[in-house]
This record gives structure tokens, C-alpha cells and sequence, in this order.
């Protein structure tokens, strides 16, 4: 090759592992990671979750034990998600000071204590016997006012019972402000708020439903989640408006399927983004590892590595414990 005309080396630095390794631009951390677990109300022993393999249904002696692995591999945050006993109309678990994420949090917070954040979703829909994310008026639509009132009530509950930080992933309008209205005034202004701001009326979320048991019992929830199809600056409209309402920290979810929002949320905002790889991301990963089409553990440390290179600073996946035990600390 002609002096005139030099080829870029770029092979030189990929050689070997050590090379990559220390000259990587993007790099995963366990205190990243946040880990989804559910907690179901009436049962003895875990249950595990047929489409999800490897998640189960905690009991809540379990989740106290997932609850410490996941602290001991430096594990960042833990979120629950309640499945309760007995569901109505308006979600009475979610408030209930005897719910099951009330009390799953007093057994958390007592196993844990600070080594990780613990925090709780606020909504209804695991609550509901129909399985939509709010109250709903007599022709079934949800009635958004409402539904603030309930998430209020469900996040001072929660608050309550210790929750530290409280992630409200309804979409309904102003229900960052209701939340923060109503942490205010019984004290709790110091309580952050994770916002899920960009929630996407998403096919992905299949698995979640089983194992939340919260699917639409009717219809869909296109009418209060984002299009798929939508803009990126309808996603950022959502998450300027959850900022000016109180919100500390924004949440895109699904992740992979939405990397380009997430991208430009990050370069747009100066809080803290999360993105919640879903549970179709993780289904679809797993199941093909089952049939030895592709190469577990590399996949999964590829989908990582992209959620957080396309600029989430805290990834919610359900291979949180797993995978922070296998990085560097």
C-alpha cells in the first residue's frame, strides 16, 4: 500500500480481549441495574412465570431471599410489582396498607436496608379485575382524573410503607403531579419520583402480563399509552411535561425496540434516564437460547451493552442479579 494513502489500523486495538476490554467506550456497571421482581399475595412457594423462564412469582419469604442476592452481587435497584389475592373495580390493593406491596416492601427494607434502592410501580392495573391502569367510567373508558386520585393514594401508601423511590407507569396525564402533590403534603418531599414518561403501547409486554396477571380483561391500552409509530418529539413532550410536574429521574420502556428515542431523551434532558428492557426482550432471548440458536450470555450482554450505550444511565432487567454478578464491581 502507498505511503500516500495509509491504512486506518483500527484492527490493532481489537486484538485481544485485554485491548477490548480496556479501551471499550461503553461500559456496564451492577449498580446500573435494576432488578423487576413480583410478589404474589396467598401463595407457599415461588411460582414460576411459563413464559419467562427463570422469573417466578415470589412469595414473600422469597423475595426477601431475591431481595439480598440481588445486593450482594451490587445489584443498584430493586422495583416490586404486586400480584394481590382479591382484585375490584377501583384497585383497593394498591393503597391498602396491608397489600402486598406494602407489606413485601417492610420485608425487603428489613432484609436490605440501604445497600439498594427500593422501589415500587404505581398503577392499578395488577390491582383491577379488568386489568386497565385506572378507574374506568360506566361506557369503559378510563377516567383519567380519577385514576390521579387512586395513584395518589397508592403512592402515599407506598411511601408509607418505605418505598424509596415510587415509579409511576400509568400514562395518564398529570400523574406526576398528583404523586408529587400528595408525597408533598404528608411529608415525604424528599421521596424521587422515576417517571415511566415514555411507555409505549408496546406488543412486547405479553409475558409481564402472566406474570403480573394484570391483561386487559377488554380492548387495549392504546388509548393511554404512546403509538408506536409516534414521534420523538411527542416522547419528549411527555418527558418535559413529567419534569416540570416533579419527576427526578424518566424511564423509556420498551428498551431495544425504541433505542433511537431513548438516544435523543438522553442528549435533550440532564436527569437520570432509565429504560426497562421488558419482558418480551427477555422472553425472546431466552427462548431462543433454549432452542441453541444463538449464544445466551453473549445476547444478553450485547442487549445491555446497546440500552446503555444508546444512553440509559439505569437498565431495569430481569437478568439484573445475574449479570451484575459477572462484571466488575
Amino acid at each position: 500500500m502507498s505511503a500516500e494513502f495509509p491504512v486506518a489500523r483500527l484492527r490493532r486495538l481489537r486484538r485481544t480481549a485485554a485491548l477490548r476490554r480496556m479501551t471499550a467506550s461503553t461500559r456496564l456497571h451492577p449498580g446500573d441495574l435494576i432488578l423487576p421482581v413480583f410478589v404474589k399475595e396467598g401463595i407457599a412457594e415461588p411460582a414460576p412465570v411459563g413464559s419467562m423462564p427463570g422469573v417466578v412469582q415470589h412469595t414473600r419469604d422469597s423475595v426477601r431471599k431475591a431481595a439480598h442476592e440481588a445486593a450482594q452481587a451490587g445489584v443498584g435497584g430493586l422495583i416490586l410489582f404486586g400480584v394481590p389475592a382479591v382484585k375490584d373495580a377501583r384497585g383497593s390493593g394498591a393503597d391498602d396498607p396491608e397489600g402486598i406491596v406494602q407489606l413485601a416492601l417492610g420485608d425487603v427494607l428489613s432484609e436490605v436496608g440501604d445497600a439498594l434502592v427500593v422501589m415500587t410501580d404505581t398503577c392499578l392495573d395488577e390491582f383491577t379485575d379488568h386489568g386497565h391502569c385506572g378507574i374506568l367510567t360506566d361506557d369503559g373508558e378510563v377516567d383519567n382524573d380519577a385514576t390521579l386520585e387512586r395513584y395518589a393514594a397508592a403512592a402515599v401508601a407506598q411511601a408509607r410503607a418505605g418505598s424509596q423511590m415510587i415509579a409511576p407507569s400509568g400514562m395518564m396525564d398529570g400523574q406526576v403531579g398528583a404523586i408529587r402533590a400528595a408525597l408533598d403534603a404528608e411529608g415525604f418531599e424528599q421521596l424521587p419520583i422515576l417517571a415511566y414518561s415514555v411507555k409505549y403501547a408496546s406488543g412486547f409486554y405479553g409475558p409481564f402480563r402472566d406474570a403480573a396477571e394484570c391483561a386487559p380483561q377488554f380492548g387495549d391500552r392504546s388509548s393511554y399509552q404512546q403509538d408506536p409509530a409516534g414521534s420523538a418529539g411527542e416522547a419528549l413532550r411527555e418527558v418535559r411535561l413529567d419534569l416540570a410536574e416533579g419527576a427526578d429521574a424518566v424511564m423509556v420502556k420498551p428498551a431495544m425496540p425504541y433505542l433511537d428515542i431513548l438516544r435523543q431523551i438522553r442528549d435533550a434532558v440532564d436527569v437520570p434516564v432509565a429504560a426497562y428492557q421488558v419482558s418480551g426482550e427477555y422472553a425472546m432471548i431466552e427462548a431462543a437460547a433454549a432452542n441453541g440458536w444463538i449464544d445466551r450470555e453473549r445476547v444478553i450482554m450485547e442487549s445491555l451493552t446497546a440500552i446503555r450505550r444508546a444512553g440509559a444511565d439505569m437498565i431495569l432487567t430481569y437478568w439484573a442479579t445475574e449479570v451484575a454478578r459477572g462484571l466488575p464491581a
